[in-house]
């Protein structure tokens, strides 16, 4: 596809670099060369001017373009590029990221009115990733499938767990094939387990169950499950209020630390529930005089990067059993952090860029079946897909074991109806099914796509 992207700050960068993956051809648009500098080293199509200007448009090869994309800093010129695009182009679809919490509580008005595709709130939506990572504290990573029906969660196995040392059918078996591993983790192997594979402590799961089996999973892996109820915040920012406002709901008590005075004044207007600190959270003293040491969970939100890693530690030094959650959108400082002890890591720029090519590859020409959700897992080394199934064809009817799946295909779950099934080799894809399929495979657009052909078997 014909890909235009206005804006080439982390988010557009990040979602060119992974459209590129993807095989599709790539157009960058912005007003600051130093911007599109770091672009150079892609395979793509660069051009300094206004993505608000219809003439910058028009050379850009927007009446040609199947997607014009805005992920600028404001939203307002993410919204006028679009609707520009939209006049411009032919047929040309439109996304826009937009971050106001103003605006998107108007967001299905303005979505109508303007005639945009698609629009993505970064803060919005990481905000709920969060909100997932403490609900479930054992959880390192918490992906949604089938509009809640069923999770994939990351856990580590802990020591003397009683899955050290379980056969992967056999813990099957332990949760009435209830829940599945889906891919394990071991160093820096990855692994999509079969009938051999043999569970050791240490090692990373993905495992794919319902919301309801989450429980009874954490007590037999011997991981806590205590519910999450005392939650501090550093860094009143957009991500913050989103946050505090879905933690109040859920009864949580929210304290945020913020260092700007009229944003806390905002923020104690805008969260009468929460406590708003006016501080700053580099005065560790601060932290502990605030309660750091009893806090459930510690979520780092200042808009810097460095100094989220640098306030996790310190959590992780003076509050050891508090859930940590750090944002960060530094590739480079995300592979420094990765072995430190900064719980889980969030990077708005990362979901931005799943939630856009999930939209992507949904435009693709695809009859038999849609692409309802993306995730890359394990270090962008696996992808999970949904799938839903909108006709008969030669993947529908036909006994799993006897269908020519490629190699380093797992199918996971089927969802048919408010029905759980957890795949066996006598189980059937049918018409109307959501199905969630693991691969080591990248770019799959249709869920004919996991069958091997002459070219794979050679």
């Amino acid at each position: 596809m014909n890909i235009v992207i206005i804006g080439c700050g982390k988010v557009g960068f990040t979602l060119a670099k992974r459209l590129l993956e993807e095989n599709h051809d790539v157009t960058i648009i912005d007003n600051d060369a130093e911007h599109l500098q770091m672009a150079q080293s892609l395979d793509v199509q660069i051009l300094v001017g206004n993505g608000t200007s219809f003439r910058t448009q028009q050379e850009a090869g927007v009446n040609h373009a199947d997607i014009l994309i805005a992920v600028t800093d404001k939203d307002e010129i993410n919204l006028l590029s679009c609707l520009i695009a939209r006049k411009a182009g032919n047929h040309c679809q439109t996304v826009a990221r937009v971050r106001s919490p103003q605006y998107f509580q108007e967001i299905d008005y303005i979505r109508e009115c303007m005639g945009i595709s698609l629009i993505i709130n970064p803060e919005y939506y990481s905000a709920i990733e969060m909100d997932h990572l403490i609900r479930v504290p054992s959880a390192m990573e918490v992906d949604t499938f089938a509009k809640g029906i069923v999770e994939i969660l990351r856990m580590q196995i802990p020591e003397h767990s009683a899955l050290d040392g379980m056969r992967v059918p056999d813990f099957s078996q332990m949760f009435q094939r209830q829940i599945l591993v889906c891919i394990v983790e071991r160093g820096k192997e990855c692994l999509i387990p079969n009938g051999e594979t043999v569970l050791h402590s240490g090692d990373e799961l993905y495992v794919i169950m319902p919301p309801k089996m989450i429980r009874p999973f954490c007590e037999k892996a011997g991981l806590p499950f205590k519910p999450l109820k005392n939650v501090m915040i550093v860094g009143g920012s957009t991500i913050s209020y989103y946050l505090a406002r879905r933690l109040l709901r859920s009864g949580a008590s929210v304290k945020i630390i913020e260092k700007n005075a009229e944003r806390c004044e905002f923020l104690s207007e805008a969260l009468p529930d929460a406590t708003i600190i006016y501080g700053d959270a580099s005065d560790h003293g601060m932290l502990l005089e605030e309660g750091l040491a009893q806090t459930d969970a510690f979520v780092a939100l200042t808009n810097m990067d460095e100094e989220n890693v640098f306030l996790s530690l310190y959590a992780s030094k003076n509050s050891p059993n508090s859930k940590k959650i750090t944002k960060n959108n530094r590739l480079d400082l995300n592979e420094i952090a990765v072995d430190l002890p900064v719980g889980s890591m969030v990077s708005p720029k990362n979901i931005t860029a799943e939630y856009i090519s999930r939209y992507v590859r949904s435009q693709l020409n695809n009859y038999s079946s849609d692409i309802e959700a993306v995730y890359r897992l394990a270090e962008d080394q696996v992808e999970a897909l949904e799938f839903t199934i909108k006709e008969e064809s030669q993947i529908t009817g036909t006994p799993l074991a006897k269908l020519p799946l490629k190699r380093g295909i797992l199918v996971c779950c089927i969802v048919r109806g408010r029905n759980i099934i957890t795949p066996g080799g006598r189980d059937t894809l049918e018409k109307g099914d959501v199905v969630v399929i693991v691969t080591t495979h990248k770019n799959l657009n249709d869920i004919g796509d996991i069958l091997a052909t002459r070219k794979d078997v050679g």
